[in-house]
């Protein structure tokens, strides 16, 4: 079987929906209804168009839609998606605990009267 490129990430190439579904039939994914993105690598993700005739090939550093074409200096919404995404992916992976708020005391009796009296509590 000869191999080849499908999916050049240096300059990505906008996808037909039929490729896409059998890209997901192949990965083993549900196609039914078709998914707003599809996430390839870390930084490659195929986003469907607004009017959902294909699927824009997007990385951090460019994208195939027509905005980025018109407009090669600036990053296109699907990039700033593409990279909100992966800050919160980051943020999300903390080895921090997620700690609710502390409370070192209860309120003195005269206190919890007070703010049953205004409804808070």
């Amino acid at each position: 079987m000869e191999r080849r490129t499908l999916i050049q990430v240096e300059k990505p190439t906008t996808q037909t929906v039929e490729s896409v579904e059998l890209l997901l039939a192949y990965i083993g994914r549900a196609s039914d209804p078709m998914p707003i993105f599809v996430e390839l690598k870390d930084s490659v993700r195929l986003t469907r168009s607004k009017k959902g005739d294909c699927y824009y090939c997007t990385t951090p550093t460019d994208c195939s839609c027509k905005a980025r074409t018109f407009n090669p200096g600036t990053q296109c919404k699907h990039m700033l998606a593409l990279r909100a995404d992966q800050a919160n992916k980051i943020e999300s992976e903390s080895i921090r605990p997620k700690v609710p708020s502390f409370k070192p005391f209860d309120l003195l009796p005269s206190e919890e009267r007070a703010a049953r009296a205004r409804g808070v509590a």
